[in-house]
């Protein structure tokens, strides 16, 4: 449905009727950092992309861990 992480952010976060500037501050992030994530950059910290995606109930682990947030 979402093939990406960009992608998946921008739609819910307009699905909520948000601006990027609206959902950074209800996400407690710099709008800077909701940029980055709808842009698809790369170099983002593992710590505010969960802080984003906790909005929706969302959250990534690293990829060497054994546990899987479901």
């Amino acid at each position: 449905m979402y093939p990406n992480l960009s992608n998946f952010v921008k739609q819910k976060r307009k699905e909520a009727r948000l601006t990027q500037e609206e959902f950074a501050e209800r996400a407690g992030v710099a709008l800077t950092v909701v940029r980055k994530i709808e842009q698809g950059k790369e170099n983002l910290s593992l710590a505010k992309v969960n802080q984003v995606l906790l909005m929706f109930g969302s959250k990534l682990n690293p990829m060497n861990t054994k546990e899987v947030e479901e």
